[in-house]
């Protein structure tokens, strides 16, 4: 199939990632976007997402693939010289690697960021441009949270945490992610891009490979169907709102077809106060759904770890109409649903002996 007059041509960098990945097969499925997935396939898993990009609409003629790396400047400007969109998600994106590799974590998100935004200005055509930061722009957030039960932290307010929140970049990658985001606003204000900033909160589901720097639903949830032990840092108590991605591309579609009102905008994104969880209810909620437990170790909170962090959407739902639809349960089901389907690409030799089936320690709920 050619290219039309009518037909969008959108560069999706990160997108044989998680989240780029699922966007990919979202945009080929409309039957009306070309997609070039510019990555480097440095992160776990991303070989098996491309390559079931490609199984399935490599013979199309509306995918390109480049192999290559943000940081390369020229291979950037080629990729965007013709685009209609741009997704940006390739990043680093763990703290306790921004922490121990300070320089790598700054030239991926912030160098990598000015080359796209950059390429984009110069192409002269200007592209609708997403950029997905992260709520780690906001710091601790002190006070951290508004009391504890047993099982969790309470936000200190119910409806969560707004765009209007100060900035605190606490962390390396608090900073590397914090720069870009207003970066990405103000090439709206000063050059005229329709720019749209993500600052999202814990999003899970299919095409996840989840370790314990970043991915933790998805690690818990593969570490118990698997019967490995897990390390959590802190009490276990630390409250997080959990977005499916199913959600989150959903809301991608919102702020692209309402331009008119979100370019230059920043939104706050995630499962929001009705899609809580804690470390300790979420493992739970696994037994729950498998059967299977997870041996746990405890370890002191990491740096730039945040006790309790719940999206306020409302800002976003007023701008386009979006809000999730899927809870943390039905998420877990999703994800567990691809895990039956997918168990091979997790490597057996981790399992431990002694283990049932999958490597599930079956218990009774």
């Amino acid at each position: 199939m050619g290219k039309t007059a009518s037909m969008r041509t959108a560069v999706v960098f990160g997108g044989a990632g998680f989240i780029g990945s699922n966007w990919v097969k979202r945009l080929l499925e409309s039957g009306q976007t070309m997609v070039h997935v510019f990555d480097n396939l440095s992160r776990t898993g991303v070989h098996h997402n491309l390559r079931e990009i490609q199984k399935l609409y490599g013979r199309s003629g509306r995918l390109k693939v480049t192999i290559g790396d943000v940081g390369d400047v020229a291979a950037v400007e080629r990729a965007v010289r013709e685009a209609t969109e741009i997704y940006h998600f390739a990043a680093q994106v763990a703290v306790t690697t921004s922490v121990s590799d300070p320089r790598l974590d700054f030239s991926i998100n912030l160098c990598g960021t000015f080359n796209v935004l950059e390429a984009a200005r110069k192409s002269g055509n200007r592209p609708f441009m997403l950029f997905t930061s992260t709520n780690k722009v906001y710091g601790e957030l002190i006070p951290a949270h508004g009391g504890a039960t047993a099982k969790r932290y309470l936000p200190p307010d119910p409806n969560g945490v707004s765009d209007a929140q100060p900035l605190d970049f606490h962390s390396p990658y608090g900073c590397s992610k914090g720069a870009p985001d207003q970066s990405v606003r103000d090439y709206a204000r000063i050059y005229g891009l329709p720019t749209v900033v993500f600052r999202m909160s814990c999003i899970a589901g299919p095409q996840q490979f989840g370790n314990e720097d970043q991915g933790w639903v998805a690690h818990f949830l593969y570490s118990a169907l698997q019967g490995s032990p897990v390390m959590i840092y802190g009490d276990g108590r630390q409250v997080r709102d959990v977005l499916c991605v199913n959600d989150l591309m959903r809301a991608f579609e919102a702020v692209r077809l309402k331009q008119a009102t979100t370019a230059g905008q920043i939104y706050n994104v995630g499962g929001g106060p009705k899609n809580t969880v804690s470390i300790l209810e979420l493992l739970s909620e696994i037994k729950r759904l498998t059967g299977c437990a997870v041996e746990c170790g405890f370890s002191p909170s990491r740096p730039g770890d945040q006790l309790v962090y719940v999206t306020d959407f409302r800002k976003l739902r007023h701008h386009t109409g979006w809000q999730p639809k899927m809870d943390v349960r039905a998420t877990l089901e999703c994800m567990h649903a691809w895990w039956r389907t997918h168990s091979e690409l997790f490597d057996a030799a981790e399992r431990p002996l002694g283990t049932t089936g999958r490597g599930c320690v079956q218990v009774a709920a």
